[in-house]
């Protein structure tokens, strides 16, 4: 490794230390050894061990030093981005939003990504922090805009929020029968470069009058298409809406438009083509040249002969391929949930609050998976704190609460493919969640290696966020899924489909294969307080975009015969 890119390595440890509160004195080794390396870019770091170059640095740089010329990687950097919540990773992104405003935010309010950094602009609460006056909140208000101009996509989440309050401002014009939402924010696609809106108004002629009146709105700052009734708007925040005004008569087609891919829309209007039927954003006409009448959005899929199919699987791949569309999983086939951290090890509620959550949601149990102890780094359990832990759930589930809680973990997958805890500490489980947290940057067939091994662990019952991506801020690292699919189909292995906003992991795109494979998948909110648990709904739509069925879902399946299957892996009937 070039000492160019140690430095930067040493910078980013310094950076997220800072975002985790560590003191200046500490963080000052890590940036004078960055600066020292910087002096010496052209440099390898062998060479510069071997000149005596790193021997007036601090112990734990020069630590970090001597691993990434020996690996290429550094275990205490992994470790510091596995730890650090990530939507701090997008916030680094706003122009004007340091690392120590940033750790004040987090500390006076609780903020944790962009999208709760809006809410607090938009309501006022930044301006009770100290230190955030009119100067430097008009220059967070900049670089979010800034951001949003640029194209920025931002997560699912954060773009359904700001297509309320889109929606919101049109509702109130009495010549407005209906706005509702189309695009990508329909389709649950996982991250949004742009928000789409159809608007019915009672008499088409005013179409263009209503579009003009929300474009020349005081916050918009251009607006393209005006004296028509489609027309794209930039807001002062940096927003972007495509809006689309019709009469009634138009309203079924434009928003059946507006909210497929241009692959999906295309191979339907072909697919009604071949059938002598003419679609369009104004409507469909028969082969006759006859208006038909479109109650609903399932009539065009008819005209085309084709199954309706719902929002989330009109993407234009594979769904065309499904013999059937109108069973996929709903929020309300879930029983329970799996993935969730108390606060035993990184989470901020404890076991009986989040009991009592999943109870008020109607699920019959919810699953505690504290991490493992080699993550120390986010308060991994040791085997005494296990005990102390196992005796608490064991306390809830006597309480009468209604929900049945399961003794779980999230286990490390080491870098040998080994699963953390010995095999008499992971017996003590109802299942095991085993996750890679650590040397993300193993070539494909090493990764693919060392995931695989872990999956023939008979204590493991889910692959935890298989590719380890963060959506925006960090690439899933090198695996074979569609092995690792194949595996867990012919092991018993779930894999998981992280509900994360961040994370949204396993891929919707690699549902299908799973679901042609016949592997399990396990939707988990992978909650670290009670309201993460709400993340499974988003779960849920990424299942959906994939084609899954109730069946097709680990935890639509009963606590018994989760815990049942587990055991039955760890001691399967002799043949």
């Amino acid at each position: 490794m070039d000492a160019r890119t140690a430095a930067r390595q040493l910078q980013e440890i310094a950076t997220l230390l800072e975002l985790q509160g560590e003191p200046k004195p500490a963080l000052t080794r890590w940036t004078d050894a960055a600066r020292r390396l910087l002096r010496r870019a052209d440099a390898s770091l062998g060479a510069l061990a071997e000149s005596g170059a790193f021997d007036a640095l601090a112990s734990e740089p020069r630590r970090v030093l001597a691993e990434l010329e020996q690996d290429g990687t550094s275990t205490l950097l992994e470790q510091l981005r596995e730890s650090t919540p990530e939507g701090f990773f997008e916030m680094l992104r706003v122009p004007g939003l340091g690392v120590s405003r940033i750790r004040r935010l987090h500390d006076g309010l609780g903020v944790e990504s962009i999208h709760e950094l809006d809410a607090a602009l938009r309501d006022g609460r930044l301006r009770a922090l100290p230190r955030f006056g009119e100067k430097v909140i008009a220059q967070l208000e900049r670089g979010l805009a800034l951001m949003r101009e640029q194209g920025t996509p931002v997560l699912l989440p954060h773009a359904r929020a700001e297509t309320e309050r889109m929606r919101a401002a049109i509702v109130g014009d009495p010549r407005v029968l209906a706005v509702e939402v189309a695009g990508e924010v329909r389709r649950a696609c996982e991250v949004v470069g742009e928000i789409a809106l159809v608007v019915a108004v009672r008499d088409a002629a005013d179409a263009v009058a209503v579009a003009a009146q929300i474009a020349h709105a005081a916050e918009v700052t251009s607006a393209f298409g005006v004296g028509t009734g489609r027309v794209s708007i930039r807001y002062r925040d940096g927003s972007r809406l495509r809006l689309t005004v019709v009469g009634t008569e138009s309203f079924v087609a434009a928003r059946w438009f507006e909210t497929g891919s241009d692959a999906h829309v295309a191979a339907v209007v072909a697919r009604a083509a071949a059938r002598g039927v003419q679609i369009t954003p104004g409507g469909a006409r028969g082969a006759d040249g006859r208006t038909i009448a479109l109650a609903s959005e399932a009539a065009i899929y008819s005209a085309a002969g084709l199954r309706d199919f719902p929002p989330e699987l009109r993407e234009g791949g594979d769904e065309f391929a499904l013999d059937r569309t109108d069973d996929l999983v709903t929020l309300g086939d879930l029983r329970g949930v799996l993935h969730c951290h108390s606060q035993y090890s990184d989470g901020g509620a404890t076991i009986a609050e989040l009991a009592a959550a999943a109870a008020a949601r109607g699920w019959e149990y919810l699953g505690v998976s504290d991490h493992s102890q080699s993550a120390f780094y986010a308060g991994g359990l040791t085997p005494d704190s296990l005990r102390r832990q196992h005796d608490e759930i064991d306390a809830v589930n006597a309480s009468g609460l209604g929900v049945r809680v399961l003794k779980g973990v999230e286990a490390d997958i080491l870098p040998c493919g080994r699963v953390d805890y010995p095999v008499a500490v992971l017996d003590q489980f109802d299942y095991v969640i085993a996750s890679v947290h650590s040397r993300f940057g193993m070539g494909e067939a090493q990764m693919t290696t060392r995931v695989l091994k872990a999956m023939d662990d008979p204590h493991v019952t889910i692959l935890g966020h298989p590719t380890g991506r963060l959506l925006l801020t960090r690439e899933p690292y090198a695996l074979d899924v569609d092995a690792v699919l194949a595996k867990g189909a012919e092991v018993g292995v779930a894999v998981e489909l992280n509900a994360d906003p961040h994370r949204l992991d396993l891929d919707w795109r690699a549902l299908h294969t799973a679901r042609r494979l016949g592997t399990a998948i396990e939707i988990g909110p992978d909650a670290h307080d009670v309201a993460g648990l709400d993340n499974a709904a988003l779960g849920i739509a990424m299942a959906r975009k994939g084609g899954l069925r109730a069946a097709d879902v680990l935890n639509t399946r009963s606590a018994d015969d989760i815990v049942h299957a587990a055991r039955a892996r760890r001691s399967p009937v002799p043949a």
